[in-house]
């Protein structure tokens, strides 16, 4: 196996799948390129070694994304605040995703996106990284910041485009543009940039919360048939 991993078991989006943001970050700290598209043509299990050659491609792209203005810090949060008061009066159908489960601190990304009032295409997330998805200086790996860039473009779908549930990424194109440090402030903010059968195009960024842009990406999603 050239291209082995063991992604752990706890790292799922759907039950017994590896997170997809998470792979697609462990492929783009190979590429020598700045930014890079993801192709997810089959689903990673976790717990056990793989080879994600045939599962998963790489591959130097372009990104040319114009990202909206930046909701606050108070509006992500009280986006983030409406996420989990939603989720504790009608459960999350998984609420142990490794993007945006409320599972215990250093067990996932938990980033909670939900609509920004006023901002009828947008929904935003406030995130401080749990110290434990960093390394010893404090600043979070391409996977974790990868991770980030999953799920707030799933619920874009699902909230803007009525994607409904049951989705995968199919493909994930970013780039990073700064690093991203444990315990700070970060602004997660999400939009629907289109639809055509059943594939959903959506667009993520990730700044600080003083408004510098930190990872962007381009994510297409597909839904499943009726």
């Amino acid at each position: 196996m050239t291209n082995a991993v063991t992604i752990p078991d706890h790292i799922t989006g759907y039950p017994n799948v590896a997170f997809g943001g998470y792979v697609a970050g462990l492929l783009a700290a190979r590429s020598d390129a700045k930014t890079v598209r993801v192709d997810f043509r089959g689903a990673v299990p976790v717990g056990k070694p793989v080879d994600l050659d045939g599962l998963v491609t790489a591959s130097p792209a372009e990104l040319l994304l114009d990202p909206p203005e930046m909701p606050t810090w108070e509006q992500a949060r009280t986006a983030s605040e409406d996420y989990l008061e939603h989720h504790r009066r009608s459960p999350l159908p998984i609420p142990d995703c490794f993007g945006c489960g409320p599972v215990p601190p250093g067990r996932g990304v938990r980033i909670f996106p939900s609509r920004v009032p006023g901002r009828d295409n947008l929904l935003a997330a406030a995130w401080v990284p749990d110290p434990e998805l960093a390394g010893g200086d404090g600043t979070l790996g391409p996977e974790m910041v990868w991770s980030a860039l999953d799920c707030p473009g799933g619920w874009a779908g699902m909230r803007l485009a009525k994607m409904g549930a049951g989705a995968v990424t199919a493909a994930l194109t970013g780039t990073q543009l700064r690093g991203v440090t444990a315990g700070e402030r970060h602004v997660s903010y999400a939009w629907h940039l289109g639809t055509e059968g059943r594939k959903v195009t959506v667009g993520v960024a990730l700044a600080t919360a003083e408004g510098e842009l930190c990872a962007l990406a381009e994510a297409l999603w597909i839904r499943p048939r009726d």
